[in-house]
């Protein structure tokens, strides 16, 4: 049965021709037009000249070509540019080959070699600028146990940042410096068959936060935050409150007592953010985007959603993420609303929870968190203005009796 088909080879690049032809060993490949070379492609295959060829030869082509080093491949192509005396020789080798084919075979089949049991890994994706990637064995950081993901293999199983996956590895070849993943069995503990199956991230059944997020800080405004405005996996929520309020250093605060969480993913977008408050976000969370103070208000929606769409996917995959952005009015108001109404607690699912700056609600939110300026300005912490916050069906993250001290708080804060 053939491979490839014209129609996915018509949609290949040349230089991914290029790579299945070497693989395929086509003489002169190089050479041929695009058409002529898929042409030599299907014809090789219908031979059956690709017996011996890797179970998946466009991952596998991608894979040694992304890993070879540019100064091999470089010469390389200097040597097939030689003359024709070169040619000849190449001629006369495969020739030789070809005389020993069968004795080779014939000797393989009296004495075949057991297979080698697969290498199951795990670990999480980190994709690279050229559409391949990395399993990363022990994130965040990189290390030489990391395998390698062809882009192949990327786009099949729409594979973003932040997937966990498993399959087997094979090992580095010639000059190869990773090992590389033979398939992906599993994405975030789902196999691919049912990942395939899954419904649309909009389509999945979803309900009020049941989870109370884990918020375990000293800090004052922290801890009053939790015990007053509850934050849920799943919630939508706002920190609202005039300039100067002390927003952006309140979702820093919440930032600090989120991360490390190897339960929670944890992204964070900076959009219009002064310039001064980045490096303060260091040692904290490192931003997934930013688009700071004079960039355009389309380059700060952008920066947003290039965030919100590979979340929501895993989340579809049942991951549970924590995005954080600092600045939801400085984005365009239907990119604002699409991120709040992103955020969701999937019925035996994952979950996304959005914890959003913004000078006043914006509609919709199931947390609200409302900072007091005076207080803030005075050094008064919590600076938290009671009237002003809550949590929706607050029973459902801290119990009937956490809900009435709520309740009686507020009642308090209003005299």
């Amino acid at each position: 049965m053939s491979i490839f088909d014209r129609s996915s080879l018509q949609a290949s690049s040349l230089a991914d021709l290029h790579a299945i032809a070497s693989e395929l060993s086509i003489d002169g490949y190089r050479r041929l037009r695009k058409d002529e070379l898929i042409g030599a492609i299907l014809d090789r295959q219908s031979t059956g000249a690709s017996e011996e060829s890797p179970a998946d030869p466009l991952a596998e082509a991608l894979d040694e070509r992304d890993q070879e080093p540019s100064s091999r491949r470089r010469r390389g192509g200097r040597r097939r540019r030689s003359g024709s005396a070169s040619a000849s020789e190449d001629a006369s080798a495969r020739d030789e080959s070809a005389d020993k084919a069968p004795s080779t075979r014939a000797s393989s089949d009296a004495a075949e070699a057991p297979p080698e049991p697969e290498e199951a890994v795990e670990g999480v994706v980190e994709l690279l600028p050229g559409g391949s990637g990395f399993v990363r064995v022990n994130p965040p950081e990189p290390s030489d146990e990391d395998i390698y993901v062809s882009a192949a293999q990327v786009r099949r199983c729409e594979l973003v940042s932040g997937d966990r996956i498993s399959g087997p590895r094979r090992p580095p070849r010639r000059s190869e410096r990773f090992a590389s993943l033979v398939r992906v069995d599993a994405v975030n503990g789902q196999p691919l068959d049912e990942l395939a199956a899954s419904p649309r991230f909009e389509d999945l059944p979803v309900s009020f936060p049941t989870v109370r997020l884990t918020l375990n800080s000293d800090d004052p405004t922290v801890k009053a935050i939790d015990s007053l405005a509850p934050v849920g996996r799943g919630s939508r929520v706002t920190i609202t409150g005039p300039p100067r309020a002390g927003k952006t250093e309140a979702l820093r605060r919440l930032a600090t007592a989120l991360a490390g969480q190897e339960e929670l993913q944890l992204w964070l977008v900076l959009a219009g953010a002064r310039p001064e408050e980045v490096p303060e976000w260091a040692g904290i969370v490192e931003p997934s985007a930013a688009a700071p103070l004079g960039s355009s208000l389309e380059a700060r929606g952008q920066a947003l959603e290039m965030v919100i769409e590979p979340v929501r996917r895993l989340v579809s995959r049942g991951a549970n993420a924590v995005v954080l952005v600092d600045g939801l009015d400085a984005v365009p108001n239907h990119v604002a609303a699409r991120t709040l109404a992103s955020a969701r607690n999937v019925v035996d699912g994952g979950s996304l929870t959005v914890i959003a700056t913004a000078e006043a609600p914006r509609g919709g939110e199931t947390t609200v968190i409302a900072l007091d300026p005076r207080l803030a300005g005075a050094g008064r912490f919590p600076a938290l203005d009671l009237a002003a916050s809550g949590t929706m069906r607050p029973e459902l993250l801290v119990g009937d009796p956490g809900a009435e001290a709520i309740a009686q708080a507020r009642a308090e804060a209003l005299g």
